[in-house]
């Protein structure tokens, strides 16, 4: 490449600060803008404020900078068409279709497509009518003799739109709430109910051109917002990659059952896929059966991904956007960990606005990044600006090491009612 990349990424979270940090060390890359972007990251890239979800403002700030490439963060800006908007300008863009990203935008749709193209996921019905959902809850729990079953809001829910409900009680008073627009407002209007599935749960993601699919290293997820998987679910507390549930083999299986053919099944019906597929999988006895899709970066996933890349992430991003093919990816074979901060109260209403101690003794605690999810500067202060605040990232010789360096960086950050799970990486293979 003769001359070095600009690099615009839309977003400011968690994941945007670890794909800056990504790009900002990328030698193919000469400058990082980011929009709207956060405190952390600015440190490593210039900051705009234009707001993710405005889709003209951004493309409008992609043409003004002439930038090579376009990043797209967020599922929501996806899901309202960004990347055709910026393709018909001619902008290089790393993020799918408006058609693509449906296998976010709406659980139903994603569902209908497993079932079309024969991709293992739980048993299920969609409805948007309370009787016709009680009746398939009825029958689902009765037929599977089962104690709990999955309440889905088939709408973009910042990854607050799913219930676990032990028992018919709990499940149909869940169910009327979300439909009622109680929890997640007008996103749980339409459900999913789905059973239950017994497993341990891990994210594979991949980019993807076309029918082309490169798979990222696993990574295994930590949802719920205490420890010991407990309490309501989050966007994601806490992750650690690799995961030993997933083997190589693993892998390549869910690539071949799962990837594969979600790619095919969606330039078959006139969506090609171009970009990153996240795929939320339930390792069970009979093998992988997926949960839920994504059409972009996951986050926390992202930060422990970023962390152990041994490859130059512009250049991967460019060849994607650009319709050149991406072979394999490489990653380091060290591991990583990542521990969420949240605000008090998250997953449920939150304070902003808090001041945040020690962010720059945590950084000098060997092996960790801080990367910052929902804060602002304030003056010569950094402050909370969101639910989840930081995902303190470490990367050591195995999980142990990791984790253990993570944690002593969370021990020197302080805000006012900061919460953070204890046991992240601990579990048992």
């Amino acid at each position: 490449m003769a001359t070095k990349l600009k690099v615009l990424v839309v977003g400011g979270g968690g994941r945007e600060h670890a794909l800056c940090w990504a790009l900002a060390r990328s030698p193919s890359v000469g400058e990082v803008i980011c929009a709207p972007g956060n405190a952390g990251i600015a440190e490593v890239a210039r900051c705009v404020p234009v707001k993710a979800d405005e889709c003209v403002q951004v493309a409008d700030l992609a043409d003004a900078e002439n930038v090579d490439l376009v990043v797209v963060g967020p599922e929501g800006p996806l899901v309202a068409g960004l990347a055709d908007l910026l393709q018909a300008r001619g902008r290089a863009v790393f993020g799918c279709s408006r058609a693509a990203a449906e296998i976010e935008g709406s659980k139903t749709f994603a569902k209908e497509l497993m079932a079309r193209h024969s991709i293992p996921t739980a048993a299920f019905g969609a409805f948007s009518q309370l009787p016709e959902a009680e009746l398939f809850l009825d029958e689902l729990m009765r037929a599977e003799g089962a104690e709990r079953v999955v309440i889905k809001a088939d709408g973009l829910a910042a990854g607050k739109g799913v219930v676990i409900a032990g028992g018919l009680a709990e499940a149909k008073s869940e169910l009327r709430k979300m439909l009622a627009g109680e929890t997640v407002g007008d996103a749980g209007r339409r459900v999913i109910i789905e059973e239950f599935l017994d497993g341990r749960e891990a994210s594979l993601m991949a980019l993807v051109d076309g029918e082309r699919v490169a798979p990222l290293v696993p990574a295994e997820d930590h949802k719920t917002v205490f420890d010991g998987d407990t309490g309501p679910m989050t966007g994601g507390m806490g992750v650690v990659s690799p995961t030993p549930v997933m083997s190589d083999l693993e892998v390549a299986r869910a690539v071949r059952e799962v990837l594969e053919p979600t790619a095919r099944g969606l330039a078959a019906e006139g969506r090609p896929f171009r970009g990153l597929l996240y795929a939320g999988l339930m390792l069970t006895r009979r093998g992988p059966k997926v949960l839920e899709f994504n059409c972009r970066f996951g986050d926390p996933e992202t930060q422990v991904l970023m962390a152990r890349l041994d490859e130059d992430l512009g250049l991967l991003l460019h060849a994607v956007a650009t319709g050149r093919p991406v072979e394999r990816v490489r990653f380091s074979e060290r591991a990583a960990v990542c521990v969420v901060m949240t605000a008090p109260g998250y997953p449920g209403g939150y304070p902003t606005g808090i001041p945040i101690a020690g962010l720059d003794a945590a950084a000098r605690v060997d092996g960790v990044t801080v990367f910052h999810a929902g804060t602002r500067r304030d003056g010569d202060r950094i402050v909370t600006a969101g639910g989840r605040v930081l995902g303190v990232t470490a990367v050591g010789e195995d999980v142990d090491d990791a984790r253990a360096r993570a944690y002593r960086a969370v021990d020197a950050i302080t805000f006012q009612g900061a919460h953070f799970r204890t046991d992240i990486g601990r579990r048992s293979p």
